[in-house]
């Protein structure tokens, strides 16, 4: 299954804003959604790991082009046949995170394994050499 497309803009929060030098206003930044394709119409990007409260991460959620908002969730507890965990949070609304495929990145590391295939012998194959 492909990741979704979906992209959102994050305004740079308030206190950034009022720490900095005058006349250099922090950029927004993009954040993409990291679930599969198809799913419901909340897109999902994990922002930090809460490091002090195991299992949880920060999430920004949005739908469309509408006001992103910021949600503590905990992780999805399931794991795939060699026990690697799902990086996605728990009751996320698509497939586990080993199922999704980013074709971008996909594409990129082709390109990369053609041009290299010392560094990519598990690609040795798609990359024609």
């Amino acid at each position: 299954m492909n990741q979704c497309t979906a992209v959102a803009l994050l305004p740079p929060p308030d206190h950034l804003v009022a720490l900095s030098p005058a006349g250099h206003r922090p950029e927004a930044g993009h954040v993409l959604c990291e679930l599969g394709s198809g799913h419901d119409d909340q897109h999902a990007a994990m922002l930090w790991d809460e490091g002090g409260r195991p299992g949880s991460a920060v999430w920004v959620r949005w739908k469309g082009s509408g006001i992103a908002q910021l949600t503590p969730l905990p992780w999805c507890p399931a794991h795939d046949p060699r026990n690697e965990a799902c990086e996605l949070f728990a009751a996320h609304p698509s497939a586990h995170s080993w199922r999704i495929t980013d074709p971008t990145d996909e594409a990129i590391t082709l390109l990369l394994a053609r041009q290299h295939p010392y560094l990519f012998p598990e690609y040795r194959d798609e990359a024609g050499s």
